[in-house]
């Protein structure tokens, strides 16, 4: 009888402490700040994305390439006829590692941006004094920038406008402050000394 209480007690007690765990638990949730569950998962999910290791995955932001679309603009601000090959021009700069700006430049100088030249030539850069005849603008972008790369820099060393001008614009002491003028008028649109050196150049 009396190992028979006993039993009885501790089935109580072992009763008695469960749901005291229980209460417990359920104390401790209602204590945990708000949306801690969901930081927890999300911060599981973030885990499992990042991989095995736990490392963060890191997003790099490539800003947008807008020298086409800048070339472009000012192409067509000018009414050129190459306004739609600024693609062709850059792509081909990238190419032969020039300044994306120069053979529009020299463009420029040479005949209006395409607008001054020997009717069907499609030579808007003087080549071969002018008397040159390529057989489209696509033609005469990537000969010009070929050649630019290939015999002007590489073969003779002419790594500048200033230098390039020697012997493509002989003798003139103008053409390269020209083609840079142009050039700084592509890529950032007027500044003062701009200004100051157009002024120079009517003079």
């Amino acid at each position: 009888m009396v190992g028979e209480t006993h039993q009885n007690f501790m089935k109580h007690v072992s009763l008695f402490v469960q749901i005291a765990i229980v209460v417990a638990l359920a104390m401790l949730v209602a204590l945990l700040p708000t949306g801690a569950f969901a930081r927890e998962t999300s911060a599981s999910a973030s885990a499992n994305e990042a991989g095995a290791s736990g490392t963060p995955i890191v997003r790099v932001f490539t800003p947008k390439d807008t020298r086409a679309d800048k070339l472009a603009d000012y192409l067509t601000m000018h009414n050129s006829p190459l306004a739609p090959y600024a693609g062709r021009m850059v792509q081909k700069a990238d190419e032969y590692n020039l300044d994306w700006r120069l053979v529009a430049a020299i463009s420029g100088v040479e005949s209006t941006f395409g607008k001054n030249l020997p009717a069907a030539s499609y030579n808007a850069y003087g080549w071969n004094g002018g008397n040159f005849y390529f057989k489209n603008w696509e033609d005469g972008i990537d000969t010009v920038s070929k050649t630019l790369r290939e015999n002007y820099i590489d073969r003779l060393g002419a790594d500048s406008v200033h230098e390039i001008a020697r012997i493509y614009c002989p003798p003139s002491k103008t053409w390269a402050f020209k083609v840079l003028y142009f050039m700084n008028k592509i890529a950032d649109g007027p500044k003062a000394q701009d200004a100051t050196l157009a002024l120079k150049l009517t003079i």
